[in-house]
């Protein structure tokens, strides 16, 4: 029985080697073919957001990649990738979360997992690789300490229901960011991706309050002290407060109530002249390096609770204990539906009580 057992080990023991040579092999293989193509075009994934610049430079340095991008938002991605086919001029773009299934019911994408496919979470993956959120985004506060008029610091939704502070949460009809902060104010409150009741009848009761403000938590607006406790996505909130001439003054955190996760996904294009290089993209952006590249520029990289980031970059981030209550999105068609309706809703039971 030891002999089988020694002998079940050692199989398994090679195995594992072997597999792991493989991996090893196939990585060297992308590597080699990616360098063959020699570039990598991009759509949507311009230097200054999440420090893509960094990832391209490393690119450039470590396998000779030229590049170039061409900013767009998420739905132009997709309807680029099906418009030229053949005629591809990019290989891989950066999209919302809700677009990357999108992208695959239109057929313009092929898949790719990194070697660190694992430590991805199942909520924030395609099981066959066609998308991967390499980042998250998910609902924060932004406080300016010096414009709460003696209130405290809010820290959960409930407490701006009582606080003497205005509240901006944005255009819900054209922004992702509020119309996600609205669905987590719902859970927070209760409700759900199809019942988002509860929010509106918080944020109706601040409107009567006086309360809520049409300010866009944007940098502009907190410059000219337009936002005093702003709803935004928590890599919004940290870059925004990093770029105000007294940064002390403001806090970012997660409502310790509830709050909505979501993030942004590579696509890579099916029609792709750079196939190869954009596998390695891929594989490059999922990596420790890459994962980092993501943080400095104050993303929450996807895989956060399995990377050691350097003090520095750390402190660009919240602590990871500040996202144990968040949830993802777990019915994208019933919120799709109800995103859609919420633009009319708002208007008929938010800013109907504005005074």
């Amino acid at each position: 029985m030891k002999q089988l057992f020694l002998a079940s080990l050692l199989g398994s023991t090679i195995a594992m080697c072997t597999a792991a040579m493989a991996a090893d092999t196939d990585l060297k293989t992308l590597e080699a073919a990616a360098k063959a193509e020699g570039a990598v075009n991009s759509v949507g994934m311009p230097d200054d957001w999440a420090n893509w610049k960094g990832t391209w430079e490393d690119l450039a340095k470590n396998y000779g990649l030229k590049h170039i991008d061409t900013d767009m938002s998420s739905a132009q991605e997709i309807a680029k990738f099906a418009a030229e086919k053949d005629n591809a001029s990019a290989d891989i773009g950066d999209v919302g979360a809700a677009f990357g299934p999108i992208a695959v019911k239109q057929g313009v994408v092929q898949p790719y997992k990194p070697s660190t496919w694992e430590q991805v979470p199942d909520w924030a993956k395609d099981k066959d690789g066609n998308w991967a959120l390499a980042y998250t985004g998910t609902i924060a506060f932004i406080v300016n300490k010096k414009l709460l008029h003696g209130s405290e610091v809010p820290t959960k939704w409930a407490d701006l229901k009582s606080g003497k502070y205005k509240v901006s949460i944005g255009d819900v009809s054209t922004a992702a960011q509020a119309a996600n902060g609205v669905l987590a104010a719902a859970l927070a409150n209760g409700g759900n991706e199809k019942n988002i009741e509860p929010a509106l009848l918080m944020f109706a009761d601040i409107a009567k309050q006086g309360r809520l403000s049409m300010a866009n938590p944007t940098i502009a607006t907190m410059e000219k002290g337009e936002v005093e406790v702003g709803v935004v996505w928590d890599f919004n909130g940290l870059s925004y407060k990093a770029k105000m001439a007294n940064p002390d003054d403001y806090v970012v955190l997660i409502p310790s109530d509830g709050s909505v996760i979501s993030g942004y996904t590579t696509i890579i294009n099916k029609y792709a002249k750079h196939p190869n290089a954009a596998k390695l993209t891929r594989e490059y952006i999922f990596s420790d390096a890459g994962q980092i590249n993501l943080a400095k520029g104050n993303a929450r990289p996807i895989r956060a609770e399995h990377l050691k980031l350097p003090e520095e970059v750390k402190a660009k981030l919240l602590p990871n204990e500040q996202y144990k209550g968040v949830t993802p999105i777990k019915d994208a068609d019933a919120w799709e539906k109800t995103s859609k309706a919420l633009p009319q809703k708002w208007n008929e039971e938010v800013i109907v009580e504005m005074k």
